[in-house]
Parts: structure tokens; sequence; C-alpha cells
């Protein structure tokens, strides 16, 4: 029985001392490059950008010696068996690493979150499977957890009201390409088949069927604003109906968060939907502004991720309907 584990890549990280790694992937850590060993380097083929992937690395710092600890290294906390922490300090020290691959060059797999140190071994990399029976797949370039990421967003903002019907759409970036709501998809029922993938530099579909007809403001904000990991466009209620009766979504309150707000919304002309004109307008605008209100049409608010763009978009509805509750009266 061979039982030799074979390196197949080294850890490129900014993680130069074992102090300065995280306990947990979600503690902040920071990108990295997974540096493959020529020897592997068919082994890479097919591993695209966007896909979730489990990297096994060898803690080569560990002790090996160590069957108990306090776990997080806090004494506070009871002494436990090894086998039921996290601890890299084990007689076979594998991490266990759920990381996103963000860009694929050659041999150089760069990934987007991982806590190991700098020079750390790799000795295997698996996809999570979206075959796996009675998890949902959906669809090709599509990792699960945004699909459901979007899916949970989108739910929430179809019960705040700022979807209904079929109007609105949102999207996700990873690496070159976005996810988006395809066409006529129903926001606050969304479900494997209801997204797809596109490549932004160069615009076309990637994934199944026909993206949402707004996808021209999507591609170039993110043109525009490279930094922009998410953009939602929404048509809240209120802030419409503020912008038809009184010609603008600018809300005039004396409170403190409608400047706050306010100050980072901006307005387009009303143009065709759809049409590269309304993209260009919006990605222009998107440049100095994180909401931009577009005439007779909706809004649409970019950011880091979709449940804080969902989130201002609230707000700024909110203030609408204040405001429209002070001219009612």
């Amino acid at each position: 029985m061979d039982t030799t584990l074979r390196i197949i890549g080294t850890v490129r990280s900014p993680l130069k001392r074992i102090q300065d790694c995280p306990k947990q992937y979600s503690e902040n850590a920071p990108q990295a490059v997974i540096s493959v060993d020529p020897a592997y380097a068919t082994g890479v083929n097919n591993l695209k950008a966007g896909y979730d992937i489990l990297l096994f690395s060898w803690l080569h710092k560990a002790q090996r010696d160590v069957l108990e600890c306090h776990p997080r290294g806090d004494r506070n906390v009871p002494v436990r068996g090894i086998f039921s922490t996290r601890s890299p300090d084990r007689p076979n020290p594998i991490g266990l690493h759920h990381c996103r691959l963000l860009k694929v060059e050659g041999l150089e797999l760069t990934v987007d979150r991982l806590e190991v140190l700098d020079g750390t071994p790799i000795v295997d990399i698996k996809p999570i499977a979206g075959e796996t029976p009675g998890v949902e797949n959906w669809g090709a370039g599509i990792p699960r957890a945004v699909g459901n990421e979007i899916r949970e967003a989108c739910t929430a903002a179809w019960n705040s009201g700022l979807f209904s019907g079929f109007n609105g759409n949102v999207s996700v970036r990873i690496a070159d390409s976005m996810v988006i709501t395809r066409s006529g998809a129903a926001k606050g029922r969304l479900k494997p088949g209801t997204l797809t993938v596109m490549d932004i530099e160069t615009g076309h579909t990637t994934g199944p069927g026909k993206a949402s007809s707004e996808a021209p403001v999507h591609l170039e904000i993110y043109r525009n604003v490279p930094e922009t990991k998410a953009v939602a466009h929404t048509h809240p209620p209120h802030l419409l109906a503020h912008f038809m009766r009184l010609g603008t979504a600018l809300v005039d309150l004396p409170l403190f968060e409608a400047g706050m707000y306010q100050k980072g919304l901006t307005e387009v002309p009303a143009m065709e939907p759809g049409t590269p004109d309304l993209g260009i307008a919006v990605g222009q605008a998107a440049k100095d502004y994180r909401s931009i209100f577009m005439a007779n049409h909706g809004l649409v608010v970019h950011g880091d991720n979709l449940s804080d763009c969902l989130a201002l978009s609230e707000e700024l509805d909110s203030l609408a309907k204040i405001r429209l509750l002070l001219n009612s009266k």
C-alpha cells in the first residue's frame, strides 16, 4: 500500500507569519495564488474561473504529536480531542479549504480567499460537483453558492416590494464574467434555469439561455467600475411615484440619512430600456455614483454584494415614501 503524498503545487500568499494567518477563511483571509508544479500541468485542464473548489494543503509547520488542544488556542475553553477541532496540529496535518477560482492562467490559479501561510504545499484540488444528489445545479459556470446568494437576495427584495412580476434584474461578477438573471425570470421565484453567464469584455452569453434585456447596463458598470462585485436593477414603487409626481428621484427631506444617501444618487435621462445608449449612460454615471435612477424606468445600484445593493435601494425607496406622505397632507 503506497501512502506517499505528492506535492502538486505551492501557495503564494501575503501571509508570511503563522500569527498573521486567520483561524478560518471567513475571517478576512486574503486572495492567494496556487502555483501548480509543471509535472501535474495536464491535471488543471478544464478548471475555469468561477468554479467552487476544495484545496487540500499540507500544513507543514504543524506539530504532528498533538492529540488534544484548547480550541482556537483559547485556554479558557476546555481541552478537546484533536479530531473534534479544526486545529492544524494533528498527526496528519491536512488542511481543507473551500475556495472560488477567480482566475486560471496556465499553472497559476488565483483563489478568492485562503488562510494558509505563504509557501504551504498543496496536495490535491477537487471541484465541488453540482451533480451531487439532492444539490441544485444552477448551470455551467454558475457556482452553487452564487446561485443561492442571488436567489436569497432576490426573494428578500421581492418580499419588500422592490420587484414585482418579471421586472428588474441582478448580477454578480465572477472574475471576467457575470452571472445575471435571464430574460423573463420572476425574481421572487428564481430556480436553476433562471440564471446565465456573460463575458464582460465581449458581452457574449456563455451560459444557458438568453440574458436579461438590461444586460448592457450591467456590462457597462462592470467595465467602467472594475471593483464592482454586484449590480441590482429594481423598480422601487415609491421612488418611481416620487419621480412621476415631482419630476425627480432626488428626495428633499431634512433628515440626516436623506442627505447621506442622496449624495450617492444621480439621474440619467429617459432612454429605451435595454439599449446600448442607456447602458453607456449608466456606466459613465456609475464612475461617480453608487445609485443611478433611470428616468421613467427604475433604479440601479452597484456595490460589493447584492445584499448591500438591495438594502440601499430599500433606503432610497423609504425616503421617497416619507416625502410622498408629507406631500399628501
